[in-house]
């Protein structure tokens, strides 16, 4: 599904989930850690060839969102317990991530 500009209504720190409500029916319940390793900034991924840099193991299992703050209007920052804090996540991004029962069918 090709997604153009797309804001959620609500951003929710759930303890170690974020929680974005894209519509009424449709939130998506991510864990803290998935977004932690799909981080998209140099230090995590090879803006050359795309490699990923970021070891897994490195990222605790218990990994949070300390603080996420808005980017314009097209995504946000994330400051992790771990204390990365570099990566922007553009809505568009999340949503293609989304691990909803309905977007997990469509993929």
């Amino acid at each position: 599904m090709a997604v153009q500009h797309v804001v959620p209504k609500a951003i929710r720190r759930l303890d170690d989930r974020i929680e974005f409500q894209w519509s009424v029916d449709h939130v998506g319940d991510f864990a803290g850690r998935s977004l932690r390793l799909a981080c998209p900034c140099a230090a995590c991924i090879d803006e050359m060839s795309g490699r990923p840099l970021l070891d897994p193991a490195s990222v605790p299992d218990d990994i949070r969102a300390d603080t996420i703050t808005a980017v314009g209007a097209y995504g946000i920052r994330v400051r992790w317990s771990d204390g990365h804090a570099t990566g922007i996540y553009t809505y568009a991004m999340i949503l293609g991530l989304c691990p909803c029962p309905a977007c997990a069918a469509a993929k």
